[in-house]
């Protein structure tokens, strides 16, 4: 069982409310906040800041690899049994498309899988409190912080209207 990160639970109702002590508490300096919410939001999204996943750059990469694999894998087995038909040429590369194509799916969706599965492990939420109402009609925000900071916190999450305020230690 992990530790659990000491900080600041608070519950908002409304969006609003939370967007507007997320973008304060990055204005302060706290950076590394966990936002819940049970649907995505477009304005928690802009509040929180985070940067573009780098999942598609996986997806992207690993979709050229298969591509290249793709023809690379026809031009040599049809270089390594030749058979001329009709007068067209060994390497024909328009007959090639499709396994180009296909091994471009294959790899840049396991990519895909892949990418998912590493980041999320790499960004993990152990230790984090969590409570069932984010998953429904609430949004949670927890702000990691030490003790003595934590006064502070709870006295802004206040002021910009949240429900409830915990602190975790």
């Amino acid at each position: 069982m992990s530790a659990s990160v000491p900080g600041v639970l608070a519950h908002f109702a409304h969006v609003d409310a939370a967007a507007d002590a997320i973008r304060e508490l990055k204005a302060t300096g706290h950076k590394d906040l966990t936002v819940y919410c049970a649907a995505h939001n477009h304005e928690l999204e802009e509040a929180i800041g985070d940067p573009v996943s780098p999942v598609r750059l996986w997806t992207l990469f690993a979709g050229l690899t298969g591509c290249a694999a793709g023809f690379s894998l026809a031009v040599w087995m049809s270089s390594d049994w030749p058979l001329l038909v009709g007068g067209k040429p060994i390497t024909a590369i328009p007959s090639f498309v499709v396994i180009g194509f296909e091994l471009t799916i294959l790899f840049g969706s396991l990519a895909t899988v892949l990418a998912v599965i590493v980041l999320s492990a790499m960004k993990s939420l152990k230790g984090r409190p969590y409570h069932p109402k984010f998953s429904d009609d609430h949004i949670g925000v927890f702000v990691p912080c030490r003790a003595d900071q934590a006064a502070a916190v709870e006295q802004l999450l206040t002021g910009h209207g949240s429900v409830e305020v915990t602190r975790d230690a």
